[in-house]
């Protein structure tokens, strides 16, 4: 991680525009087709949130905009992502853990079934440290959701996403999922153009 000069970046005018704004966080909301996370779930033993997880941060590794990401006052270069998802720990309570993107699905399997062990079973969130871009997510897989607009802070300006529970309809099965992210990151165009990645990634499995 290493702060860089807005100026000399393709956010220059957002980095203007969006770091004074009392609420700079957008939200868009997409329904995916994840017949396929279902399929490989189910034949190879998957857990589904695992592969999600895997195909959000596949998507988000393509695109130059989830290396920058204002922190503070400054805007911030990243070189690695890192995904975040809620654990329910032993003792009843949540707490959060990190998992390095990775291409090779093999690898990021062990990767969160690791993390995520070793934060159910204590209790303390994984943090991976500063030299990551974290993305987000929250699963609410018990209950049947249209859409979820994240709290602002002000503090936490990295990208988010949220789903419920999948829905069954004949052959195919589609999960509503909302994206926030901080305008000065990026713009709606590539925000949706994100989503899009993911669709197509969830596709080729």
């Amino acid at each position: 991680m290493k702060e860089v000069d807005p100026k000399s970046t393709s956010r220059a005018l957002a980095f203007e525009l969006w770091m004074k704004a009392p609420m700079p966080m957008v939200t868009l909301m997409k329904t995916l087709d994840v017949t396929p996370l279902v399929r490989l779930s189910r034949k190879r033993g998957y857990k589904f949130n695992m592969l999600l997880c895997w195909c959000i941060g596949k998507a988000a590794a393509e695109m130059e905009d989830f290396y920058l990401l204002p922190v503070g006052n400054k805007l911030m270069q990243y070189d690695r992502l890192a995904v975040n998802t809620v654990v329910s720990t032993q003792n009843g309570g949540i707490a959060t853990c990190d998992v390095p993107v990775s291409s090779d699905l093999e690898q990021f399997d062990r990767d969160y079934q690791k993390f995520t062990g070793q934060v159910r079973a204590s209790g303390e969130s994984y943090e991976l440290g500063e030299d990551y871009m974290v993305i987000g997510t929250s699963a609410l897989a018990g209950y049947e959701i249209d859409s979820a607009v994240n709290i602002y802070a002000g503090c936490y300006n990295n990208p988010f996403l949220i789903w419920g529970k999948y829905r069954k309809k004949w052959l195919r099965v589609t999960l509503p999922v909302s994206f926030q992210f901080h305008h000065t990151q990026m713009d709606g165009t590539p925000a949706a153009e994100f989503l899009e990645r993911l669709q197509r990634e969830i596709r080729k499995l």
